[in-house]
């Protein structure tokens, strides 16, 4: 039981840092600022797509960990 709780605690710090990897991954590969365009210009658009792809993300990153 303990050894199950173990490898849930690791795996979900796994997916953490793979999401925050991809997501950095992903900032660095389009152009601009993707922070100055959500917070500073409130681009309603962009905030959408970021959601749609950390969703994405999140599956893939499930599925891989599963």
């Amino acid at each position: 039981m303990v050894q199950n709780a173990v490898a849930a605690v690791l795996f979900a710090i796994i997916g953490v840092v793979l999401f925050v990897v991809a997501f950095m991954v992903f900032d660095k590969l389009t152009p601009g600022s993707l922070w100055k365009e959500l917070i500073e210009d409130q681009n309603t658009a962009l905030g959408v797509l970021m959601g749609a792809v950390a969703i994405a993300l999140a599956i893939i990153i499930a599925a891989a960990v599963h």
